[in-house]
C-alpha cells in the first residue's frame, strides 16, 4: 500500500509496537504533520463481543463534553409542524412529514443523522433498505425516535454521538479534530469510553475490553495502554 511522505514522517514519531497512555498519545498525534484540512480525531476499540448475539451488540449514546467538531446534518420527520420549524430553527437542514419521505425516497441521503417523531415510523420503516445499511435508520434506543424533538436535535448538535459495535466486534467513534485543545481531546475520549464500558453486557463471559487504537483522518493508529480505563 502506497504511503505519502506526511504518512511516514509520523510513523518516525513514535513506536509502533508500544502502549502509551492517553496524554501521551494525543501529544503525539497533535505532533504528527498536518493536512491541509482539519483532520477528524477517531477511537478504535476492539470488544470481546460477537455482534452476531443480540444480546451482545453493543450500542448507545453518549454526549460530548466539547462536541466533535463537526457540523452535523440533522433530518427531522415528524406530523408537528410547530415542532418541524422548531427543528429548523436549531439547525436541522430539514424538517417535515411526507415531503421529507419523499425526497428521501428519490435517493437524497446527504445527512448524518435522522430523528423521527413515533408518528412518523410507519413511514419512516418504509426507508429501511435506504436508511439500514448508511446507519441512518431512527432507533428508540439511541434518542433518535422521541416525541420530544427539540431536545434531540440539540444534543445532537451539542455534540451526541452514537457508538455501535461492528461486525468485527469493533467500535469506531469520532471524538474531535486535531486543533481541539489536548485536554478536550482527553475529555472527550473519557467521556466516551466511560460510556462504551458501561455498555458492556452481562452475558460476557471473557475479555470485554481488548484493544484500543487512536488516529486522526491521515495518521497511523496509536495503540493506548488499557490501564487507565479500567481501574
Amino acid at each position: 500500500m502506497f504511503r505519502g511522505k506526511k504518512y511516514k514522517n509520523s510513523l518516525s514519531k513514535y513506536d509502533s509496537s508500544s502502549e502509551y497512555n492517553l496524554e501521551e498519545a494525543v501529544e503525539i498525534l497533535q505532533s504528527f504533520d498536518k493536512s491541509s484540512f482539519d483532520e477528524s480525531v477517531d477511537i478504535s476499540v476492539n470488544l470481546g463481543v460477537d455482534p452476531k448475539h443480540a444480546d451482545q451488540l453493543v450500542r448507545g449514546t453518549v454526549s460530548l463534553p466539547n462536541g466533535t467538531g463537526k457540523k452535523v446534518k440533522v433530518v427531522v420527520v415528524t406530523k408537528d409542524s410547530d415542532k418541524a420549524k422548531s427543528a429548523k430553527n436549531l439547525g436541522a437542514i430539514e424538517s417535515g412529514a411526507d415531503d421529507v419521505i419523499a425526497k428521501i425516497n428519490k435517493g437524497w441521503v446527504d445527512f448524518d443523522v435522522m430523528i423521527a417523531s413515533p408518528d412518523m415510523m410507519a413511514e419512516v420503516g418504509k426507508l429501511g433498505r435506504v436508511l439500514g445499511p448508511r446507519g441512518l435508520m431512527p432507533n428508540p434506543k439511541v434518542g433518535t425516535v422521541t416525541p420530544d424533538i427539540e431536545k434531540a436535535v440539540e444534543e445532537v448538535m451539542a455534540g451526541k454521538v452514537e457508538y455501535r459495535v461492528d461486525k468485527a466486534g469493533i467500535i469506531a467513534v469520532t471524538v474531535g479534530k486535531v486543533s481541539f485543545k489536548k485536554e478536550k481531546i482527553i475529555e472527550n475520549i473519557k467521556t466516551c469510553m466511560s460510556a462504551i464500558l458501561k455498555s458492556k453486557p452481562t452475558t460476557i463471559k471473557g475479555i470485554y475490553f481488548k484493544k484500543f487504537t487512536l488516529s486522526s483522518t491521515m495518521s497511523p493508529g496509536l495503540r493506548i495502554d488499557k490501564a487507565e480505563f479500567l481501574n
